[in-house]
């Protein structure tokens, strides 16, 4: 008796289960495409294997790091370089012929001075350029009187109107050659907001 009850239980569920199978014959399985908003740019780097077969995981660069590395980079471009300096006259009134390379592109971007300081970053002398410099690079301008003995160790660097200072900076003497200085981020506080300041730009 009861496995005949078995039988007329198996019997029907076998039924059942071809039934379905043969409803969905030839009916395509639906698919449901991704939005473009949520396809991820990258996919995570893959965890990879170190030497003592630990698994590490790789670093990944983002679209948002690359563009924070593109501005850095390009702020480091806009900063004005002292190419050379030549020094004539005589002590106490030497005349300073600067060559600055900038990457000028008008009113709105360009090198609008070059300053001598003293090793303790206090301002001797500013030279203040009256327009931007575009098609005219590297370009030579000439400042004095420079109140300063021949032996005064100085120092000789640019600034940019929207960068400020940064650029390659030189140091040495009336009498010596100069040669480039790493100068502190830091150095000479307050010096870009002493006079004399530009004001204005003529082109």
């Amino acid at each position: 008796m009861v496995k005949n009850k078995s039988i007329s239980l198996v019997i029907p569920l076998i039924a059942l289960l071809f039934l379905v199978g043969c409803s969905g014959q030839g009916e395509p399985i639906p698919t449901t495409e991704i939005p473009a908003a949520i396809i991820p740019l990258e996919s995570p780097s893959p965890a990879a294997e170190d030497e003592d077969g630990e698994m590490e995981q790789t670093e990944t660069v983002t679209a948002e790091d690359k563009g924070e590395e593109e501005m850095m980079t390009e702020e480091k471009e806009i900063l004005a370089n002292i190419i050379s300096v030549d020094v004539t006259g005589s002590p106490n009134q030497y005349q300073f012929n600067v060559a600055i390379s900038s990457p000028d592109t008008g009113c709105e971007q360009y090198a609008d001075w070059w300053e001598v300081l003293d090793e303790n970053g206090n301002l001797i002398y500013r030279r203040i350029l009256l327009h931007s410099h575009v098609n005219d690079q590297p370009f030579t301008r000439s400042g004095g009187p420079v109140d300063v003995d021949p032996d005064t160790v100085v120092i000789i660097r640019a600034h940019m109107n929207q960068a400020g200072y940064g650029g390659l900076s030189v140091k040495g003497t009336a009498e010596t050659e100069f040669t480039i200085v790493d100068l502190p981020p830091d150095f000479a506080p307050g010096i870009e907001e002493e006079p004399p300041l530009p004001t204005g730009c003529n082109f």
